[in-house]
């Protein structure tokens, strides 16, 4: 599987929790977590559109053992766990239902260390690669997230499907890990 060099984010940090989304043009995404007065861990996913903005994409409220508890993506209340939900039909897969109604599926390649996300029609939209740390100037980078950007209905570029993608495959690496 190949993509554009635009098209594949390196992603910094083995916790994904506290972590940066980049390319050649810079930050794409940012992960920061921080413990509130009350001891609840809180992650904040900001999309950053051009250097020196910063745009609030959710935000992920941790449990109180520190396992999966709510998010607000959008004006969306969720529960995180309903953003990977055990799929009974493929072994170690999670998904979710995207902002478009249709089925997502993160699951783990057969032929490689790959982590597929494929559409209702089983068609990968993009995966998640792992990769042995690699220093950058930004950050040392432990994965690369693939978009195909012309895969199914060709909207996984496009904003909330790439939110989305972004928030399920933290999610899914967390859950995994």
């Amino acid at each position: 599987m190949s993509t554009a060099s635009n098209d594949v984010l390196f992603w910094t940090n083995q916790d994904p929790r506290e972590s940066v989304l980049f390319n050649s043009s810079g930050v794409l995404y940012r992960f920061q977590t921080v413990v509130n007065p009350s001891g609840k861990s809180v992650t904040t996913l900001s999309r950053v559109p051009r250097p020196n903005k910063e745009e609030r994409v959710a935000k992920l409220e941790w449990s109180a053992n520190g396992g999966l508890g709510r998010i607000v993506i959008g004006k969306s209340y969720l529960e995180m766990s309903d953003l990977v939900t055990p799929d009974q039909t493929v072994a170690g897969a999670r998904y979710f239902i995207g902002p478009d109604g249709s089925p997502y599926r993160w699951r783990y390649s057969n032929t490689s260390p790959d982590i597929l996300l494929q559409d209702a029609n089983d068609i990968v939209v993009a995966f998640f690669r792992p990769t042995g740390k690699t220093r950058y100037q930004i950050g040392d980078v432990f994965g690369e997230l693939h978009f195909i950007r012309t895969a199914g209905a060709g909207t996984v570029m496009h904003s909330p499907i790439m939110d989305m993608v972004t928030v399920t495959a933290m999610l899914f690496r967390f859950c995994t890990a």
